[in-house]
């Protein structure tokens, strides 16, 4: 059997790789092992700890490694490569496909070819946009904060990975704004497993070629 290690931000990409793609995974004899980011509170960490675990998990030969880390959470500060570059490409899927390929030319070059990164447009949240009505029949009335507002976003945005990544406008703060006490690590997997991959992929482009990518390991 074929191994991907997956490593992500927290515990709901834990729980959605493991609940929501395994499923798929197993039908290509492909094992999915899902560490947490090292040093990391809850979020991304500096670059240089993260190459330090890709690539020690890269000296395992029998496994490809990829990331699951949101655009949204990446600052100046975390030093990923050539960012300021990066934030000059307007196009945001462009920009992170140039930072994917920045992240990979870092990794020692007799191992990258087992790499694959990958970084969320803008966070894991945008997944959750990608079949409103799952969010609607999960939460009772008094639970909605704000119900027209996730009509509105839903209307303005038919790809749920171009919800932008503004402070008050990314998909987790459209959350909060939405539902009342929303919680990313209650209800983050539960509502990706109930809205199925099948939903996800037809809707959000770039996670979709990622998981395309996976599923061609050799």
């Amino acid at each position: 059997m074929k191994r991907i290690i997956i490593i992500g931000e927290g515990p709901t990409e834990q729980i959605f790789c493991n609940d929501v793609l395994q499923p798929l995974f197993n039908a290509h004899d492909i094992f999915l092992e899902t560490p947490k980011i090292k040093k990391s509170k809850g979020g991304i960490v500096a670059w240089e700890h993260l190459k330090k675990q890709v690539e020690l998990h890269l000296k395992d030969t029998g496994a490809y490694v990829t990331t699951l880390i949101d655009y949204y959470g990446i600052h100046p500060c975390h030093a990923f490569p050539k960012w300021e570059e990066a934030k000059a490409i307007v196009n945001k899927s462009d920009r992170i496909s140039f930072l994917e390929k920045s992240m990979l030319d870092e990794i020692d070059e007799s191992i990258r070819h087992r790499f694959l990164p990958y970084i969320q447009v803008h966070e894991f949240e945008a997944l959750l946009f990608s079949d409103i009505s799952v969010i609607k029949d999960n939460f009772e009335s008094e639970e909605f904060k704000d119900y027209d507002f996730l009509l509105e976003t839903d209307k303005a945005f038919s790809n749920p990975e171009n919800i932008n990544d503004g402070k008050t406008t990314a998909p987790s703060k459209r959350l909060n704004r939405i539902i009342e006490d929303y919680s990313k690590v209650v209800y983050g997997s539960l509502l990706a497993q109930e809205i199925g991959l099948d939903k996800i992929r037809e809707k959000c482009p770039r996670f979709n070629n990622w998981i395309e990518r996976l599923l061609t390991i050799e």
